[in-house]
């Protein structure tokens, strides 16, 4: 009977919809036709690999591969706003510009129940393999990649709304997804117990399978976590066991790094994993809802998430990452194949996120307008570098602090930085991670957990408490009180 409820279980994973076969030679972009199960041993390592190919086509399909991800992350810092036109009808995303959140908000909504679908989906996975007791090393890589998704999920959930729900067992009825609020204690343990996991399992590298989570990955998001904690010298320790271990490297080619050249690059260190060709669109909107809001040639997308003037202040003379990072409307587009830009009117804003912009020679081989081929970055060396610097710098190593922001300064063109106190160190860190990490969902939530976020963001109307989003209430009234709302909503 447990057997047979093991196979049930990964059957209806596979019947879902989730199941994703990978290719030896693309990525794992050749699915199962909809609907069908694979034909392997369910309860071995082929029916668990299914499960967990699942997963990364619900990163794509789901919110978490989709426009949500900027609207938390990008419009409610300083470097970027809404764009688009008044009249666009997009409510829900004006809310986070104007930090005016409701517990109604779709956009918030669809972001829970998207990291919660993939939760359950991993602990599926999880618990089939604990179950069945399986420990040879297909299975334990399985669960390794399973876990990391789980961290990971639980990490974005920790940031964006404080204490949420632990659920970590499967789900066979509804009322087996209901749970109170776990500390952020308890769910930081969670996060490391898992991406631990993770770490000691997963391979270095899936040459065969580009796009897979690795022990980088897994190393890459426990640096993140002990950052957010001000554990310096854990995130430092775990910065550096990415950097030290020699498979990633500074992309030198700044444009190469933003197309479809770069997607899975000497720089990856995960992307969710996109796919268009004249048959087949494994898709989202991440990128043509940023494309820009114009007309004919210009009809490039909805756009959204657009940088501001304090963003285009920001850059140094001579900073070539300005180039990569701001498309401004009426100017030359600076070789990217199209021409010049129209004006302000009749396009809508004057300058576009360009790390969401694509040639017009990479538009006609796909025949579209709308950039849906990218890849969407979640990590990259870059980041890995300036959090190992702040680390170092925070436990008093300036000179190694300094040489590590150098390393980036230098891709970018610009002079090396001589400070050499801890707080103009700092400073420095601050500035590298805004202009390097521009338009990548980094800035508010790094101004957040540096106590910036009250004096940078106070004047465009941020409180205290829009650190945390308040919970959906579709989950308050799903949990029947069992799960309470933030204070202060």
């Amino acid at each position: 009977m447990k057997n047979m409820k093991i196979l049930k279980r990964i059957s209806i994973l596979s019947v879902m919809g989730l199941a994703l076969l990978i290719s030896c030679d693309d990525s794992f972009l050749d699915r199962l036709p909809e609907g069908e199960v694979a034909n392997t041993d369910e309860l071995g390592v082929g029916g668990q690999e299914t499960a967990v190919f699942g997963l990364y086509s619900q990163l794509r399909r789901s919110a978490v591969g989709q426009w949500q991800r900027y609207w938390f992350g990008s419009i409610r810092s300083d470097d970027a706003a809404k764009g688009s036109t008044p009249g666009d009808g997009a409510a829900d995303g004006t809310a986070f510009n104007d930090f005016d959140y409701v517990a109604t908000n779709l956009l918030s909504t669809s972001w829970w129940n998207a990291h919660y679908e993939i939760i359950f989906a991993s602990n599926e996975i999880i618990n089939i393999i604990e179950e069945t007791g399986t420990t040879d090393e297909g299975s334990l890589i399985n669960a390794a990649e399973a876990k990391v998704m789980r961290g990971w999920m639980y990490f974005e959930l920790r940031r964006d709304y404080g204490e949420v729900p632990i659920i970590t067992a499967t789900i066979d009825n509804p009322e087996d997804a209901i749970a109170p609020k776990a500390t952020v204690a308890d769910i930081d343990a969670l996060i490391e117990s898992d991406l631990t996991f993770a770490a000691q399992y997963l391979p270095l590298t899936w040459p065969n399978f580009p796009g897979r989570a690795t022990s980088g990955f897994a190393n890459s998001m426990l640096a993140k976590l002990y950052l957010y904690q001000e554990n310096w010298q854990k995130s430092y320790d775990k910065s550096m066991e990415v950097i030290n271990s020699g498979v990633y490297m500074l992309d030198p080619d700044l444009v190469n790094l933003f197309e479809i050249g770069g997607d899975n690059g000497v720089e990856s260190i995960f992307e969710i994993q996109q796919l268009v060709t004249d048959n087949e669109n494994f898709a989202d909107n991440y990128f043509l809802s940023q494309g820009v809001r114009g007309a004919g040639v210009w009809d490039l997308g909805w756009g959204f998430n657009v940088p501001t003037q304090q963003l285009v202040d920001a850059f140094e003379a001579g900073d070539k990452r300005k180039n990569n990072t701001i498309l401004y409307s009426g100017q030359d587009d600076n070789g990217f194949g199209s021409g010049t830009l129209p004006a302000v009117p009749p396009l809508p804003q004057p300058y576009w996120n360009k790390k969401a912009y694509t040639k017009q020679a990479v538009r006609n081989e796909f025949n579209m307008n709308f950039n849906r081929w990218e890849n969407i970055k979640i990590v990259r060396y870059a980041d890995i570098i300036l959090m190992a610097a702040e680390a170092a710098n925070e436990l008093g190593m300036t000179s190694e602090a300094v040489d590590l922001v150098n390393q980036v300064r230098s891709r970018a063109g610009l002079g090396l930085i001589s400070v050499t106190d801890q707080a103009s160190v700092r400073a420095a860190i601050k500035q590298e991670r805004r202009v390097e990490l521009a338009m990548e969902e980094y800035r508010f939530y790094d101004l957040v957990r540096w106590g910036d976020a009250v004096s940078v963001l106070g004047s465009l109307g941020y409180e205290a408490k829009n650190a945390l989003y308040p919970i959906p209430q579709e989950a308050i009234d799903q949990a029947g009180g069992v799960l309470v709302q933030n204070p202060n909503y």
